[in-house]
């Protein structure tokens, strides 16, 4: 081998050795920078190049209950879920932030249906309220699958009314005049007043359109957001429909049922059980998971299951 002389002709002092580690440490850091993807979301909701490394998750902010100074109103954020772990993952820390920069307080329920019935998103929410408690005064009807993007968007307590986050001119899939899914928020005494959600929608779709109805029929205007100039990139979308198709059946007669208004059930005849309840973090950000089990009644709706 080359003896060290040879390899580093002169002297060398401290110094310059010193500024060139800085440099490359510099270096380093900026390559990292550029070529991770952290967690939150690409921006217009593209995969833009080729694929980047994880960056190092950010440090955890403090828990909402530990800032005394953000207001009195605490929000419920309800998440309909069922075995969409990977989306997860991503919903509760990116949520946690994003409604902690905006001084938000809130807490995150997972509702988790563990039954052998098809999927009911409404069933979920009113088991979500029921369940939330009295430290919390509003919620969010809040799909796992949509981020949102533009920090301008208003998650406070909507006092005048329902709140519509995710409205038609934004949301980047659903731009008919009486959607109100995706992101709701509510008053507790507004849901109340309509009795929450109806019961009778199993699969997917349909239960939104009938909310709206409610609304309507309890004297309550839905409101939207006004000055979001983003558009159709206001929101990300996580859904991948080649990868998780959604229960579009309609069996017996679903169809025709589920364009009804459904004047008796809601919030008064969900029937469930709590199979357990969790505290847990994801990547520092506090949530709970409600395991539930609900109930059916065949002759009601005989579409709840696939036989």
């Amino acid at each position: 081998s080359l003896p060290l002389p040879r390899l580093f002709p002169g002297r060398l002092s401290a110094f310059p050795l010193f500024l060139l580690a800085l440099l490359l440490g510099f270096a380093s850091l900026l390559w990292l920078q550029l070529s991770c993807s952290g967690e939150g979301p690409v921006p217009g909701g593209q995969d833009r190049g080729a694929p980047r490394q994880p960056c190092p998750p950010p440090a955890p902010l403090q828990p909402a209950q530990d800032q005394p100074s953000w207001g009195p109103h605490r929000l419920a954020l309800l998440v309909p879920f069922r075995e969409r772990f990977e989306e997860l993952l991503t919903f509760v820390p990116y949520m946690h932030r994003f409604l902690s920069k905006k001084k938000i307080r809130h807490r995150i329920f997972i509702l988790n249906q563990v039954d052998h019935f098809r999927f009911n998103r409404a069933s979920l929410i009113n088991v979500g309220f029921l369940e939330s408690g009295n430290d919390t005064d509003y919620i969010a009807m809040h799909d796992v699958d949509l981020l949102p993007l533009n920090e301008h968007l208003d998650y406070s307590f909507p006092e005048a009314g329902p709140f519509h986050v995710a409205s038609p001119e934004l949301h980047p899939l659903y731009h008919y005049k009486t959607y109100v899914g995706g992101i709701l928020l509510l008053t507790k005494q507004h849901y109340e007043l309509c009795n929450g959600m109806s019961n009778r929608f199993w699969g997917w779709g349909r239960e939104d359109d009938e909310f709206y109805r409610r609304i309507k029929g309890a004297g309550l205007q839905v409101r939207r957001p006004s000055g979001i100039t983003t558009g159709y990139e206001t929101f990300q979308h996580l859904h991948d429909p080649a990868w998780r198709k959604r229960d579009q059946k309609r069996i017996a007669a679903q169809k025709q049922e589920q364009f009804k208004v459904d004047r008796e059930g809601g919030l008064n005849n969900v029937r469930y059980q709590i199979e357990s309840r969790t505290d847990l973090s994801v990547a520092g950000a506090p949530c709970t998971v409600l395991n539930i089990l609900l109930d059916c009644d065949t002759n009601e709706t005989p579409w709840c299951t696939f036989g």
